[in-house]
C-alpha cells in the first residue's frame, strides 16, 4: 500500500502506479464500509475543497460536496459564469489565488482543446492538490468508481474478463470523448479483454489509443477495435455502451447530429443484452437518453449496475481527497 500521497494532483489515472490506484481503492473499500455502519470517519476536518465548475453537474457536485461533509470539510461551490473567471481571472491566478484559500481544488471543464489544458495551468500554479472532475480528455473519478463496482461484482483478478466499451446513439448534445477514453486507459492496465465499438465517425485521440495498447502490452489482456455494434456485446461480461461526439471529425454539432442519423440503431436493447453472457452487467457514467440510448428495460433490469457506479463515486473521491488533502 502507498501511503504517501499527499499533495498528489489527480488529473488522469495514467500519472498513478497500479500500487497507489490499488491503495486509493483500498480506501475506498475501508470508508464505505465505514459509511455503512455509521463510522464518524472526520479524516478532513477544517479543510476546504474549492470546487470550480465550467459545466452543470449532478453527480459530481452532490457527490464531492456530500463527501467532504463526510470527511469533516467543506466544500465550495464556485461556477464560473458568477465568477471574475467569466471575464478576467487566469488559470494562473485561480491556482495561486485558490490554491492559498483552500486545501484543495476540483475543476470541472470540458471545452474540447481548453479543459485538460486549462486543469494542467491551475495544477502548475496552485500549492495544493487538484482534482479533475472530468475535462475534454479524462473523467478519472467516474472510471475509478467503475473499476470499483466491477471489482465488487466479478473479483479483483480482472485477468480475462471482456468489457465492450461502445458508442450508442443520443439525440442530446456531442457529449466529451473523456469516459470511454479514460475506461480503455484504466482498464487496459488490468488484464481485461477491452473492446472499443464505435462508427468510424467517432474515434478517440490517436495518443489515447497508444497508451492504452502499451498498458496491455505492460499487463496483459486485449484491445479490439470494432465497428459493429452487435458484436460488441457477443459473449462479454461487461457492457458500457454510452453516446460520445464525433468530435475527431467535426466540431459543427449541427453535423455531428446529422451523422449520428445514420446509427440511430445503436441502442441497448433487451436483444444486445441477449447476446452477452447471461453474468454480464450493463453499465453507465449517467445521465443516460432513456429509449434512444438505451431502454428502460435495460437501465432498469436486473444486469443494470448504474446505481452502484452511482454511489461509488462517492467512496473513491471520498478516498483521493482523504490521501491527497490529509
Amino acid at each position: 500500500m502507498q501511503t504517501d500521497l499527499r499533495g498528489r494532483d489527480l488529473i488522469t489515472t495514467q500519472e498513478w502506479t497500479r500500487d497507489e490506484i490499488d491503495t486509493l481503492l483500498e480506501v475506498a473499500w475501508d470508508l464505505k464500509r465505514r459509511r455503512a455502519t455509521g463510522e464518524p470517519h472526520a479524516l478532513l476536518r477544517d479543510r476546504v475543497l474549492a470546487m470550480l465548475f465550467f459545466f452543470s453537474s449532478t453527480r459530481t457536485r452532490i457527490s464531492f460536496e456530500a463527501g467532504m461533509a463526510q470527511l469533516g470539510g467543506h466544500a465550495q461551490f464556485i461556477e464560473s459564469q458568477t465568477t471574475q473567471i467569466s471575464h478576467g481571472d487566469t488559470a494562473k491566478e485561480i491556482g495561486e489565488i485558490v490554491g492559498r484559500y483552500a486545501d484543495g481544488i476540483a475543476i470541472r471543464q470540458c471545452d474540447w482543446a481548453i479543459g485538460n489544458r486549462y486543469i494542467r495551468d491551475v495544477a502548475e500554479a496552485s500549492r495544493v492538490p487538484v482534482l479533475n472532475m472530468q475535462c475534454d480528455v479524462y473523467h478519472p473519478f467516474q472510471i475509478l468508481a467503475d473499476l470499483m463496482t466491477i471489482m465488487e461484482r466479478f473479483g479483483r483478478d480482472l485477468r480475462g474478463r471482456t468489457m465492450n466499451v461502445s458508442w450508442a446513439y443520443a439525440a442530446s448534445y456531442q457529449k466529451p470523448i473523456s469516459v470511454p477514453q479514460s475506461l480503455i486507459l484504466l482498464m487496459s492496465r488490468f488484464g481485461m479483454n477491452l473492446r472499443l465499438t464505435h462508427p468510424p465517425e467517432y474515434k478517440l485521440m490517436p495518443d489515447i489509443l497508444q497508451q492504452a495498447q502499451d498498458n496491455v502490452r505492460q499487463h496483459g489482456g486485449s484491445l479490439e477495435m470494432i465497428d459493429d455494434f452487435d458484436a460488441g456485446f457477443r459473449g462479454a461480461d461487461i457492457l458500457y455502451p454510452k453516446s460520445w461526439g464525433a468530435l475527431l471529425t467535426t466540431d459543427d454539432d449541427e453535423e455531428s447530429a446529422r451523422i449520428g442519423q445514420q446509427y440511430t440503431d445503436w441502442i441497448s436493447d433487451e436483444g444486445r443484452m441477449a447476446l452477452a453472457q447471461q453474468h454480464a452487467v450493463y453499465m453507465h457514467c449517467l445521465p443516460a437518453d432513456r429509449n434512444v440510448e438505451v431502454t428502460d428495460g435495460v437501465i432498469d433490469g436486473p444486469q443494470s449496475i448504474v446505481y452502484d457506479e452511482a454511489e461509488n463515486r462517492l467512496h473513491v473521491q471520498k478516498a483521493a481527497m482523504a490521501l491527497t488533502m490529509s
